[in-house]
């Protein structure tokens, strides 16, 4: 078991002793957990294959699902991709720093483990002021998955990271909750169409208007073949769910409430929008106003862990829509549910009351 120590950031110039030390835990290849603002991140030294290892060990990870490469600066991408097509540069200048992952070739750089045997790497170039200035000062890319337990909903505070990680890494550094609160979009450049295959803050709409044609992966929004090799994170059958029962329920405000009102036993939980409540006769958790997709995304795996801590059972959740944010938020809630979807109605949900 790791001595696990918490160093509190509330500022770069403020702190520059606990960023050191981070900083140096990392390129010495230890674990830290790092804030971005998408999700905490677990970070290790990218090029370090033992620290790597040490990142599936601490997370439970299988070793079949690549991680993300962490950079600090756009000078470092010629570091890690071995081929840097003019694509990638245009999504670079709309996107990064920021929320936006993208798959490329790899260097020599970044060993076998690192990209589970794959020969390209997810990179991103985030835009938290803390992980930049820790990867800088450590001095090499940072694989950095998100600091929890595997398949558990990600991490967006830095007690979310105690609770799961504690013992499990050599530091979690307290640098305030995520902003954005779901993980990256993921596209991949590597072949002859680009493709969306994990949706996110960025949005699928957004990278059309950037490179055109986008592809989308079937599973963003359905079963994942059991036997495919993933060629990013999140996409696994069942991810980033709690340990109660998640179903998710495809339809208008009415038929919703309606289903859980005549539904109703002892453990049975309700996750919503804020206008659902007054129709609820349960227990609920709200995400936030209908039309707001980016709070949604803000408190998604806060409410998702909550429902654990009220000691939920069984959990409907409101589908969301599929455009926007909404497609990001329905990828993390249809893999929580282990794709248990029931149909209200006749008309699929589009985020609409």
């Amino acid at each position: 078991m790791r001595q696990t120590q918490l160093l509190k950031i509330d500022g770069i110039e403020r702190c520059s002793a606990e960023l050191d030390r981070a900083a140096q835990i990392i390129a010495g290849g230890g674990l830290v957990a790092i804030p971005t603002e998408t999700v905490y991140g677990l970070a290790a030294d990218a090029t370090n294959e033992e620290a790597v290892r040490s990142i599936f060990e601490a997370k439970g990870r299988p070793q079949d699902n690549p991680l993300i490469v962490h950079i600090a600066d756009r000078s470092m991408l010629g570091r890690v991709a071995s081929r840097v097509p003019e694509a990638a540069l245009h999504l670079a200048d709309r996107f990064w720093p920021g929320p936006l992952t993208i798959i490329l070739p790899k260097s020599d750089l970044i060993p076998a483990v690192t990209s589970a045997g794959l020969d390209t790497v997810a990179i991103r170039f985030p835009s938290h002021p803390v992980a930049r200035e820790i990867i800088r000062r450590a001095g090499v890319p940072v694989a950095a998955p998100s600091a929890n337990l595997s398949g558990s909903p990600s991490t967006t505070t830095a007690a979310h990271c105690v609770r799961d990680l504690t013992g499990r890494v050599d530091a979690i550094v307290d640098g305030g909750d995520c902003a954005v609160g779901v993980e990256s979009t993921v596209i991949t450049l590597a072949g002859e169409t680009p493709r969306l295959l994990r949706p996110g803050y960025v949005t699928l709409e957004q990278l059309r208007e950037v490179l055109g044609e986008v592809e989308v992966d079937r599973a963003v929004t359905d079963q994942p073949d059991p036997n495919q090799r993933v060629a990013s994170p999140g996409m696994k059958y069942k991810h980033y769910a709690p340990k109660c029962r998640v179903i998710l329920l495809d339809g208008g405000r009415q038929a919703y409430a309606g289903y859980i009102n005549s539904h109703q036993t002892e453990g049975e939980y309700a996750l919503c929008y804020e206008e659902d409540l007054p129709l609820l006769r349960c227990p609920a958790i709200s995400i936030g106003k209908q039309a707001d997709e980016a709070a949604q995304a803000a408190r998604l795996f806060d409410s998702l862990r909550r429902l654990d801590d009220e000691g939920a059972q069984v959990v409907y959740a409101r589908c969301p829509g599929k455009t926007g944010v909404g497609l990001a938020l329905y990828n993390r809630l249809i893999r929580a549910a282990a794709f248990e979807v029931i149909h209200l109605d006749s008309a699929p949900s589009t985020g609409e009351g």
